[in-house]
């Protein structure tokens, strides 16, 4: 594809923005760790919000949320829960606050401040770097994938190599320069750099997403979606079987729906809704949503930021992904059918931009992807370096290490880490199978022993490792061990045992254990403030302290969830129901959506706008 001479000027201006950014904040990042992590706690929540809904927008994530939106119509709006997507309902009604109260700059520094400093303290400390460091391994990879393919769809010139005898092909390549464009003005600016760079990434991508909405309502009539959809495309009520047979449309189709395994939609359903309970309760996993959170100036603005992320991300995209769609089911069918017997439906959004965005729009559109990638990307390797620098490096080996050299040797963990992930994505096989292993066998295993530091007092540090290092080894074996019984299988259906796995580890961990010491308990207790099983704590922290109030909010918490998980799913459904022609299930959205946001405004809003 050639781009015309205005499309490629806006884009390359848009790198040479994000790259004067990253080297004019430098100086400011450079001050000290917490400057370079965490922005030194000065950036206002709202700016942090719009950075975290930016660095959730990503280009491999939202190609294969437009192709599940293709294949699966209305349906594909509960895919997502693979993640699960509402585990930023739980962050928004009470993890963040229970987080932000730590103090801490890191997840695995928060370690340390739940289970103390002894050997379980420190063992536990570890695993949560380890599990970090391979989970933004995995998620570079996955991003890898994602941008080479979409870059060679619209950058013409063949860069294809042979270095140190192995060939990159221009896909490769062209990802390796965009990450490497990424890394560098992530490295010198922190996370001034990422929260400055995302704010104008989010505008850029919000006014994009408008313009697809647009051109998508004004070039496919309802009329015209009917005609080339099977019956139950526009149906977004789950059912245990698909029923969704594109044999007389499409048949390759079908061959997608086998591949992906999501035939029997009942199961996958309720193994999504098992695991998102454990996932999200567990809490934001080591990487750049935990950062933000620990970013913020106070625990109010952790849970603001977090509601406001949830706000002003999902319209905008769903408006993309929907238009996108529907294009290409209306008018793409004979460019992926000359693909062969087994076309590539993540190349659906890179096609559709091709065919039907025009010059100017197309610039702005292709650098607001950009812009989304580079976030998200932007995002994980600045939260990376944080866990190895500050919590081994200068934790373990160097505590007098000058600030200079922290900075120096972050800069060159960021670097390794993308090398590594840089390697493993040029085995990727898929966007999806990559999504599959990262959202259910790897975040599987990190389930269960998060779900019980939150709750459950006599959890310990030895239970912590042993439940982590349990459930990281079962994310990596157990998935080809399941294949060989059950071939086909995908991962979410190893997720219980992944979590039996990890929290058979765990409770055994603890309970051949001796309990962490009481004042360890008694200062997470008194500053966090959790509910759940702590009544031992309880009680010996009311007796230090006769005014202590302890946390009543567990049915408020549990409501607000509810009615968050419905406020969410509605800003996912109105642009799709309103793309598709379905113009009275739209409605009907945009009243659910109004409603829900009335009720969280007096049963959550006003309640956290002044928590400490």
């Amino acid at each position: 594809m050639n781009l015309s001479l205005i499309d490629i000027s806006i884009v390359f201006s848009y790198l040479v923005i994000t790259l004067f950014l990253g080297f004019w904040l430098s100086k400011r990042a450079s001050k000290n760790l917490e400057a370079y992590f965490l922005g030194g706690n000065t950036i206002k929540w709202y700016y942090l919000g719009l950075s975290n809904a930016s660095g959730m927008f990503d280009i491999s994530g939202t190609m294969w949320t437009v192709t599940i939106v293709f294949v699966y119509g209305l349906k594909s709006a509960w895919i997502p829960w693979l993640w699960p997507v509402w585990n930023q309902i739980f962050v928004m009604v009470f993890l963040a606050i229970w987080m932000r109260r730590s103090n801490t700059m890191t997840g695995a520094q928060w370690i340390t401040f739940r289970f103390g400093e002894g050997k379980g303290g420190r063992l536990s400390h570890i695993i949560v770097v380890l599990f970090a460091v391979v989970s933004v391994i995995g998620f570079i990879a996955y991003f890898v994938e994602g941008i080479g393919k979409f870059a060679a769809t619209f950058f013409s010139w063949d860069l294809s190599t042979t270095i140190l005898g192995l060939h990159l092909t221009s896909q490769e390549v062209y990802a390796f320069i965009i990450i490497a464009i990424t890394t560098i003005y992530t490295m010198k600016g922190g996370m001034y750099s990422v929260v400055s760079t995302e704010v104008l990434q989010f505008l850029i991508m919000t006014v994009a997403c408008v313009s697809i909405g647009i051109i998508a309502f004004n070039k496919v009539t309802p009329e015209q979606i009917e005609a080339v959809i099977p019956q139950g495309w526009t149906n977004l009520w789950p059912e245990w079987n698909l029923n969704l047979d594109w044999s007389e449309l499409f048949p390759q189709l079908n061959g997608k729906i086998a591949q992906d395994g999501y035939q029997m939609f009942g199961m996958l359903l309720m193994m999504m809704i098992l695991k998102g309970v454990f996932a999200s309760l567990a809490g934001p996993v080591p990487s750049y949503d935990m950062q933000r959170i620990l970013s913020t100036r106070t625990p109010a603005d952790a849970a603001k930021m977090s509601g406001l992320t949830s706000l002003v991300l999902f319209i905008p995209r769903y408006l993309m992904i929907g238009g996108l769609a529907v294009l290409g089911l209306v008018y793409l069918k004979p460019e992926l059918m000359k693909m062969g017997a087994e076309p590539d439906f993540e190349m659906v959004l890179p096609l559709a931009i091709q065919e039907f965005i025009p010059i100017g729009i197309k610039g702005i559109l292709l650098a607001g992807l950009l812009a989304a990638f580079m976030g998200t990307f932007a995002a994980f390797i600045n939260a990376a370096p944080a866990y190895l620098i500050n919590d081994l490096y200068k934790k373990y080996l160097n505590p007098e290490a000058s600030n200079k050299k922290l900075i120096r040797y972050s800069y060159m963990s960021s670097l390794l880490l993308v090398i590594i992930g840089l390697v493993f994505g040029l085995f990727a096989k898929s966007l999806n199978s990559l999504t599959l292993w990262i959202t259910s066998s790897l975040y599987g295993g990190y389930a269960a022993a998060n779900v019980l530091k939150w709750i459950w007092w006599r959890f310990n540090g030895m239970g912590y490792f042993w439940g982590m290092l349990g459930g990281l080894v079962a994310s990596i074996i157990v998935p080809p061990v399941f294949r060989v019984f059950v071939p086909g299988a995908i991962d979410i259906y190893m997720f219980p045992v992944t979590l039996i796995i990890s929290m058979s580890a765990s409770i055994a961990g603890t309970l051949l254990t001796k309990p962490e010491s009481m004042a360890v308990l008694k200062k997470f207790y008194k500053q966090t403030r959790p509910w759940g099983f702590w009544e031992p704590v309880k009680r010996a922290v009311i007796a230090d302290d006769p005014d202590f109030v302890p946390n009543k909010d567990f049915w408020r918490d549990c409501f607000n969830v509810l009615i968050g998980i419905s406020w969410q799913m509605s800003m996912v459904v109105l642009p799709l129901f309103f793309l598709s022609g379905q113009y009275q299930s739209a409605w009907i959205s945009l009243a659910v959506l109004l409603g829900t946001s009335a009720v969280l405004k007096f049963t959550w809003y006003d309640h956290i706008k002044n928590i400490q």
